[in-house]
């Protein structure tokens, strides 16, 4: 390998890695009914059967995804209870294939022998170097539904890349961090308003 490539196999190197330790956790959108008496809500239960649990079982991750959801809503005051709750609490995930395409110009040398020179010399060219990147992203679905109206009241989403998890403790904790930034953007606790902003 010549200076002049190893130069920019070393700059496309450290640019990969920069974008890398750009990156941040998950996308998280969220939207709450303006008509919903969120004051008057105290109690919540998990709606049956999950999105998540469609084919009727359960698996570690959705049991995971039940603790890491339940435990936000108990920290903010709301009672799990499995008679008559305020609200349902409905769980969805699920994954898809995704593309990235991106194209940059890249440099590169072309080497002529001149004879009336006698000598080589190194001509420099540009062009576009494009990149595919194949990746697999996850949605989180977090629903809280007026058992009363039957009415959704508040929905929050968090949408990134999946990533392999060694361990299942990881995967447990990768659960844990993304509901706590779902619940980051609920503003309400039992029996109260958010105070305005």
């Amino acid at each position: 390998m010549t200076k002049f490539r190893a130069a920019a196999w070393i700059f496309g190197l450290a640019t990969a890695a920069l974008l890398a330790a750009c990156a941040t956790g998950p996308r998280i959108t969220t939207e709450a009914d303006p008509e919903a008496d969120f004051a008057r809500y105290r109690s919540f239960g998990f709606y049956s059967p999950l999105a998540i649990e469609k084919e009727g079982y359960s698996s570690a991750a959705s049991e995971r995804m039940k603790a890491a959801a339940r435990a936000q809503m108990e920290s903010r005051g709301y009672v799990f209870t499995t008679d008559t709750p305020d609200l349902w609490l409905n769980i969805n995930a699920y994954t898809q294939q995704r593309t990235d395409v991106s194209t940059m110009p890249s440099v590169d040398y072309a080497y002529y022998y001149s004879y009336r020179a006698r000598g080589y010399y190194v001509v420099p060219y540009w062009r576009d170097r494009t990149d595919v990147y194949r990746y697999t992203e996850g949605t989180l679905n977090v629903d809280l539904v007026d058992a009363a109206r039957n009415r959704l009241v508040w929905e929050g989403i968090a949408v990134g890349r999946v990533t392999k998890h060694k361990t299942p403790a990881d995967r447990d904790a990768r659960i844990d961090s993304t509901m706590a930034e779902i619940f980051a953007q609920y503003p309400y606790s039992a029996g109260s308003v958010p105070a305005p902003r």
